[in-house]
């Protein structure tokens, strides 16, 4: 071990595991969601808590953790997340109600916030800039095929054992990550003497708790008036929380207001914001859409996903190269582009009856433009971002791209269960014909109330979970469902179209550059500007 401490390709591959780990577990929840809603009793509005719950935990904190790592050293942050995101694995696979697996998946996500803003700040640290396109390349690899490879790993997991090995499976991982970090990292050799601001990472938490609880239970609670009063509010913490962190960049910033003064790093912590919210906007729909209304298995689903998958490894790590000589915006431009003519095209071929191969191309497509966002924006991201304030970018980048994950699980799972609420409705009426004419009455009431009493969306569901009169076909249920949560999945994708979209007409914004970096850090002494701002404790 000791000949490997230090060595820069080992540390790289070190923190690729642990952030394959963490994104992993922010897909691989998707392909389970069927089986879950089975097994566990749960509701569609509980399950999405289960998807929500770590993505919002890992959104909230990386922002701290990013800072932590400056303040208390990278490597202590990255370890004490790997052992905590273990640990809340074995909790979660061993948990027997949904409120238990939620409460374990905020565990989960802590541990994971702690961890993943030390992974790019590390390499960016420990590469010099000639290197430092290659080894981006890598962890611009590692993300895009492990958010994307989680419902072909999770599908198989669930088909041949049950959906508590999509978590168990990170045990063994974790274990040889935690390991190897503590004999390969490299210590703490700088650290920043200063206080961590606890009421601004209390304002941003309430922020983004209120807004996810309010678009995840409207439709549940019919949008009354303290649902949008939770939006409301907010807002209004949002404007509390700047202003906030106005007040603290000359003393204690949590957010450097500083970084956004460089335009690549505001507009494309915006297109990172859209990138992650079109995986989640597409992974959602589709992987209820592939069991509860094609009928697939966990297993097949995956399988079906793979082209997701294989897209993004082919793409990764050209689009790195590429974007060195061409400048990275064209290259995420043109990837955006790509990834919502995939989901448009899914979005017109999805029906009751359409084959598992008439997926695979616009996947694959899909798959293509998701490789060519990963490292791109990473790179023009942290281009000129000062070493010293490195924790702190990786760990802002996180959050708005976990951000835009939990939005996109909010809005998504709203305007889904709005939609298929609204849409079993109107499919029960239509097909009132065929049930018994004692029984009409009540078929339709059934469905129209689902969205009151819990939508189930587990396999071969008809949606509503009250149980259907005598007599009533449950063919004809299980159509009125597929029909029905196909007219709801339209909206949904058109949403996250729409999303990526806007992100690609951002990034035509973004300042051009070639070559490997321009981070002032990177160049001589002599040569290298002035930072924009110095922080309180280097005065």
């Amino acid at each position: 071990m000791r000949t490997l401490r230090g060595n820069p390709w080992v540390i790289l591959i070190i923190l690729s595991a642990g952030f394959f780990m963490v994104l992993l577990d922010l897909t691989i929840v998707n392909i389970a969601i069927p089986n879950m809603v089975d097994e566990l009793d749960a509701s569609l509005d509980q399950i999405l808590w289960v998807v929500n719950s770590y993505t919002l935990a890992l959104a909230v904190l990386l922002i701290t953790a990013g800072r932590l790592g400056d303040l208390r050293g990278k490597k202590n942050l990255f370890i004490a997340g790997v052992a905590l995101f273990t640990l809340a694995s074995l909790a979660c696979g061993l948990a027997q109600d949904p409120a238990q697996l939620i409460t374990f998946r905020i565990v989960q996500g802590v541990g994971a916030a702690l961890l993943l803003p030390q992974t790019l700040s590390i390499i960016v640290d420990t590469f010099p800039a000639e290197r430092r396109g290659v080894a981006l390349g890598v962890w611009g690899a590692t993300a895009g095929v492990s958010g994307i490879a989680g419902p072909s790993v999770g599908g198989l997991l669930v088909t041949h054992l049950d959906w508590r090995w999509i978590f168990f499976i990170n045990i063994p991982v974790g274990v040889l990550v935690l390991v190897m970090a503590v004999a390969v990292l490299p210590g703490t050799q700088r650290t920043l003497k200063h206080k961590l601001d606890i009421t601004g990472v209390l304002i941003a938490s309430a922020v983004l708790f209120c807004l996810s609880f309010a678009l995840i239970e409207g439709q549940r609670y019919s949008w009354n008036a303290w649902i949008w009063a939770l939006i409301g509010a907010a807002g209004v913490l949002l404007v509390i929380f700047l202003v906030h962190q106005r007040g603290q960049q000359d003393n204690e910033p949590l957010v450097p207001f500083v970084l956004f003064k460089d335009r690549n790093f505001s507009i494309m912590n915006f297109v990172g914001m859209a990138s992650a919210f079109g995986v989640i906007g597409l992974l959602l729909p589709i992987t209820i859409y592939l069991q509860s209304v094609l009928g697939f298995s966990p297993l097949k689903a995956g399988l079906v996903l793979i082209p997701l998958a294989l897209g993004a490894m082919t793409m990764a790590g050209p689009a790195g190269a590429l974007s060195d000589r061409l400048g990275g915006k064209f290259i995420v431009v043109g990837g955006l582009v790509a990834y919502a003519a995939g989901i448009a095209w899914i979005m017109a071929i999805a029906d009751v009856g359409t084959s598992w191969t008439a997926f695979l191309i616009p996947l694959f497509i899909i798959g293509l433009g998701a490789g060519c966002t990963f490292t791109p924006i990473a790179t023009e991201l942290m281009r000129n971002v000062p070493l010293q304030l490195t924790g702190a970018a990786s760990g802002v980048n996180g959050a708005l791209r976990q951000v835009g994950s939990v939005l996109a699980g909010a809005v998504i799972g709203a305007v889904l269960q709005n939609q298929l609420a609204t849409a079993l409705r109107d499919q029960a009426e239509l097909r009132a014909g065929a049930v018994p004419a004692p029984y009409r009455e009540g078929f339709v009431a059934g469905f129209a109330d689902a969205g009151k009493h819990g939508l189930d969306v587990g396999a071969n569901q008809s949606g509503t979970a009250q149980q259907l009169p005598d007599g009533v076909p449950q063919d004809l249920a299980q159509s009125i469902f597929g029909h029905g949560f196909i007219d709801a999945m339209q909206p949904t994708m058109i949403a996250s179209i729409a999303v990526l979209l806007a992100g690609a007409v951002a990034c035509l914004a973004v300042k051009s550059h070639r070559g490997p970096s321009a981070n002032p850090h990177d160049l001589p002494v002599s040569e290298a500007p002035e930072p924009a701002a110095a922080l309180p404790s280097e005065r």
